[in-house]
């Protein structure tokens, strides 16, 4: 493994670990102790190789494709206005499947797009909530009622659904 490649590795597993909120001691600690700080630092800085073995148990310690820890990876795009809309990952995982399965699918498609797995929120557009809408077959401030209700969506959230919609 060449050296800038292990440092764009590198540089993509500290992404997602802070991400999570990790520090790399509170992965060794996560981990109860499978991953030790040192280690995982050595391979962030691209100071030691890691196998393909251990990047696939590392990713899946961290809860996220091994694809998206490999160099060239990364999705693109232009910069973006701030997100108005925030779904609760945490909350999401708590709604029953018969009635936010098409919701968790759709964020996780989001989150596979952007490459963003802290797992606790997901930040989406006005266009993302249309699109929702279309799925749960409501008009977009109905659904954000019922995301409000489950508690998934915070209740400021009506103030960025546009009239229009209504």
């Amino acid at each position: 493994m060449s050296s800038e490649y292990a440092k764009q590795l590198g540089a993509k597993l500290r992404a997602i670990r802070t991400q999570q909120g990790l520090s790399l001691h509170g992965v060794e600690e996560k981990s109860q102790g499978r991953w030790k700080a040192v280690v995982v630092g050595s391979y962030e800085r691209g100071d030691r190789a890691v196998t393909v073995q251990r990047l696939a148990e590392l990713a899946d310690f961290y809860g996220v494709p091994v694809q998206e820890l490999l160099p060239g990876t990364t999705p693109g795009g232009a910069a973006e206005p701030p997100p108005k809309l925030r779904l609760d990952l945490e909350r999401l995982a708590h709604v029953p499947a018969e009635k936010a399965g098409p919701l968790q699918r759709y964020a996780a498609t989001i989150q596979s797009q952007r490459g963003d797995y802290n797992g606790k929120v997901l930040s989406i557009r006005q266009d993302d909530l249309r699109t929702l809408a279309v799925i749960y077959d409501q008009s977009p401030s109905v659904l954000t009622e019922q995301l409000i209700s489950w508690g998934v969506l915070d209740a400021d959230a009506r103030r960025a659904v546009s009239h229009d919609d209504i």
